[in-house]
Parts: C-alpha cells; sequence; structure tokens
C-alpha cells in the first residue's frame, strides 16, 4: 500500500545528521540526509530488523532534532488545538510521535538512496517554508512525486509534512482522528495510540524472546 510507504519515506527524508550547518538549504539538508541513513544502514539492517528496540534508538537519535512534533501535531489535531489543554497537547505530541516512529520505522530497512531524484529548487525561495519536490522510484519502475515540508524554525529548517502523489500526511491523520475526537474527545486518541503503541513494543519484545 501507498500510504504505509510515505511514513516511512517522511521518516528517513527527515533524518539527518547532527553536523549540519546552518547555512545549509533545505534540499542540501535532505540530499545529505539520504547519504546519511544510507551509512548508517549499510550492513546493519539484518540487525536492525531483528533489533527493532535499536532501530528505534536509531532513528529517534537522528531524527527527532530535524523533526518539528509541535508544529506536526498542531496541524494534524487542527481546531482541537485550541480546546486541547497544555497537557493534552504535550501527550499528544508525544504519544503521535512514538507511534510514527513504531509503525513505520521498517520502512526505513527498505531505504535505497539511488531511488531518489531530486529536483533543484526553483526561483527565489521563501526564508520562512519551502517545498522539497523529489521523485521516488518503485521497485517496479514506477515513479511517484513526494513533496516534503519544511521550516524555518528558531531551531533551523525542520521537516514537518510530506506529500506523495498529492496525500498529505498531516491532512491523513487530521481526517483520521477529527470524527474520534468530536464523538469521544482528544484523550481517546491519545489513549488509543498509546495502547497501539505499547501492542507493537509488547509484540517486539515477544518476536525477540522466541
Amino acid at each position: 500500500m501507498i500510504f504505509p510507504r510515505l511514513l516511512s519515506i517522511f521518516l528517513l527524508a527527515a533524518v539527518s545528521a547532527f553536523a549540519f550547518a546552518e547555512e545549509q538549504t533545505p534540499h542540501q539538508i535532505l540530499e545529505s540526509a539520504a547519504t546519511t541513513i544510507a551509512e548508517r544502514l549499510d550492513g546493519n539492517k539484518e540487525r536492525l530488523e531483528a533489533n527493532p528496540d535499536e532501530l528505534y534508538m536509531v532513528i529517534d537519535e537522528i531524527l527527532l532534532p530535524h523533526f518539528d512534533t509541535r508544529y506536526a501535531g498542531y496541524l494534524v489535531l487542527g481546531k482541537h488545538w485550541r480546546s486541547a489543554s497544555d497537557e493534552q497537547r504535550t501527550r499528544f505530541i508525544d504519544v503521535f510521535y512514538k507511534f510514527l516512529l513504531r509503525s513505520y520505522a521498517k520502512g526505513i530497512l527498505e531505504f535505497d538512496q539511488q531511488s531518489i531524484r531530486f529536483f533543484p529548487p526553483r526561483g527565489e525561495q521563501d526564508e520562512k517554508r519551502v517545498i522539497v519536490k523529489t521523485e521516488m522510484k518503485l521497485e517496479d519502475g514506477t515513479e511517484i512525486p513526494v513533496n516534503y515540508s519544511m521550516r524555518n524554525s528558531k531551531d533551523g529548517w525542520r521537516v514537518y509534512d510530506v506529500r506523495i502523489e498529492g496525500v498529505s500526511y498531516i491532512q491523513n491523520y487530521r481526517n483520521q482522528f477529527n470524527a474520534e475526537i468530536s464523538a469521544n474527545g482528544i484523550d481517546s486518541v491519545i489513549d488509543r495510540l498509546a495502547d497501539e503503541t505499547a501492542a507493537k513494543e509488547a509484540a517486539n519484545v515477544e518476536a525477540e524472546t522466541t
């Protein structure tokens, strides 16, 4: 299915090394990210696949500083952000990030640097927001446009959304959560995501011990 690939691609594209210089452009950051993740995976895919916790730690170590979790959470909650308490916002941001990480981390292991084509920026670039356009080639040769949204926050350029064939992960989850929050409240979504994440962790532990 395409959408699970979307989140996997989002995770790998958001990955970047700690040493990025401030003068690097968003395009340079993502191009460097592709090289960085390829180097980290080289020769380690089987071990990381067999040890999900180690895979989570590797991704978390290099992803979190460059993933705008708060802004992404704000966009996903949409109108419900205003009515949520500070505690609920913090809990949602934390559990949503963990849910994404544990749901789609293994997609990183399929990453092939040669499958990504980066398109150069055109015209003058906005100083606050930019869309980095790329194209992903699947195993069957199909070429799919993937556009990464980044914004220049106080902590530098950070990824917050990705669109594959026009489908935004932000919009996808906002649509999923909106009805549930309207009917049962934001705590219902937080608790469900926490339960699903815990279930995935438990399944990983069971798989490792069998």
